[in-house]
């Protein structure tokens, strides 16, 4: 069987299954289902998924593919017949012809690409505010559209999204590492917390929005720095590697690229000093959504961990959009092999062309999506706004503490004129507080549910 013929049958079988609403195909079904060579199968499932076509899901005996998004109604077209010549991209983004051509020379064969390894002149020739990775019109009509309006403290934008955040942004950033959790799934989980049952999926999970809620904290005081994104991938990665010495610390060990031919720096040295001038010149980048994109793409180049460089790296590109009250970049609706296909093409040719046009995409949707739910909550209360940050002491000091409403009111020193208005606000948060909202307030999961199962005191 020709493999033009052998591309098109997979598709036709991927998208049938996906109409019928089942899982997973394992490469042995479909080796079963076209009558075909085991390798030959194998073969094109490979250059399938390197091309986005297809999507690769779970490892070893459990893997199995699912079509893409944008391709599946493709190839539902009446009288359509796909093959590897005429889809030269998925669908679900409208690349240019500049991106199709650089996907085109990823997808060629391994062995007829050439080995390339760290070139730290991608970070050593910028210059912040005066090089840009993103066109410059790009990065203006984005902080234009994401910025909140007004003057207000750093992450104010974030917080007051924050619950749809970290379901978002957890499951988004996961899913494109290969978790297996529903979206349904992940809201379960976030309002349950951890539990000795957690498989490596569900602990992905509530690492990341761990980290999620460190970031909106730390940002306001520390800003960029070299701790606050280690301590985002030693969040990220607790209780996820061999060597838990290795979390937070730059690596020590060889690590390489599935299908690629990129070999990162292995110096140790290097690696510190480059995360450094990294995060230096991310932090005097005056324009939110290039230092966004610096961030996540130099993070992800440098592979400066044992693990998870590429969930820190999405983590890391919020930094600079929560320091400018922006709405924050959630991933959403991204393809993984678009994903991948866009970061090698830094990794390979240092080439961001596909990386911006996916950029550009999905934080267009982040924008949409959070504006929506800004307008939602309605105009601001601007008493509650004033006393933004009083509040939140005062609700730790009731659920964490035991203090009363009086003795939480008393430790703020509020003029005596507010302090009645102050108690209404506060009262009525309390009576509200539940689990599945707390993190607004930076309280743990399992102390909220200890403070309401005895009855709210107050």
């Amino acid at each position: 069987m020709a493999e033009k013929q052998i591309t098109s049958d997979i598709l036709a079988f991927l998208s049938s299954r996906a109409g019928a609403g089942l899982g997973l195909a394992r490469a042995s079904d479909i080796t079963e289902q076209l009558n075909a060579k085991r390798s030959t199968v194998n073969r094109r499932l490979s250059a399938m998924v390197s091309k986005g076509f297809i999507l690769k899901d779970g490892a070893g005996p459990a893997t199995g593919y699912r079509i893409a998004a944008g391709i599946a109604h493709i190839v539902a077209l009446p009288g359509t017949i796909q093959t590897a010549d005429n889809l030269n991209a998925t669908v679900a983004l409208p690349w240019s012809a500049k991106a199709l051509e650089l996907r085109a020379q990823l997808a060629a064969p391994i062995g007829n690409r050439t080995p390339v390894s760290y070139q730290r002149r991608f970070v050593d020739d910028y210059v912040p505010n005066q090089s840009s990775l993103l066109p410059k019109h790009l990065a203006d009509a984005l902080f234009s559209a994401g910025r909140a309006r007004g003057q207000q403290p750093a992450s104010t934008y974030a917080r007051k999204v924050l619950e749809q955040l970290l379901i978002d942004l957890s499951w988004h950033s996961s899913r494109l590492e290969g978790n297996r959790r529903s979206l349904l799934d992940t809201r379960e989980l976030f309002a349950k917390g951890r539990s000795a049952s957690d498989d490596e999926d569900a602990s992905m999970l509530l690492n990341h929005k761990e980290a999620i809620e460190f970031m909106v904290d730390a940002v306001p005081d520390y800003g960029i720095t070299v701790p606050v994104v280690r301590n985002i991938q030693s969040l990220l990665m607790q209780g996820l590697l061999v060597n838990p010495d290795s979390i937070g610390a730059i690596r020590k060990t060889v690590v390489n690229i599935a299908d690629s031919v990129y070999l990162p720096t292995q110096i140790p040295t290097l690696l510190e000093e480059m995360l450094g001038i990294i995060v230096a010149k991310a932090r005097t980048i005056n324009n939110s959504i290039e230092a966004a994109f610096f961030l996540w793409l130099n993070i992800a180049y440098l592979q400066p961990f044992e693990d998870g460089n590429k969930r820190t790296s999405r983590l890391c590109a919020n930094l600079p959009l929560m320091l400018s009250n922006c709405a924050p970049l959630s991933f959403l609706d991204v393809e993984r092999g678009d994903y991948a296909l866009s970061v090698m093409g830094v990794y390979e040719r240092l080439d961001v062309t596909m990386a911006a046009e996916l950029f550009e995409s999905t934080y267009r949707r982040s924008i949409a999506k959070y504006k929506v739910i800004l307008e939602s909550m309605g105009a601001p209360d601007p008493f509650r706004a004033q006393y933004r940050e009083h509040l939140g002491d005062a609700i730790r000091q009731i659920v964490n503490m035991g203090a009363t409403v009086a003795e939480a009111i008393a430790a703020l020193s509020l003029p005596v004129a507010d302090q009645n208005s102050f108690q209404e606000v506060l009262r009525r948060e309390l009576q509200v507080l539940e689990p599945f909202n707390c993190a607004r307030y930076r309280l743990a999961l399992g102390k909220t549910e200890s403070w309401i199962r005895i009855g709210r005191p107050m």
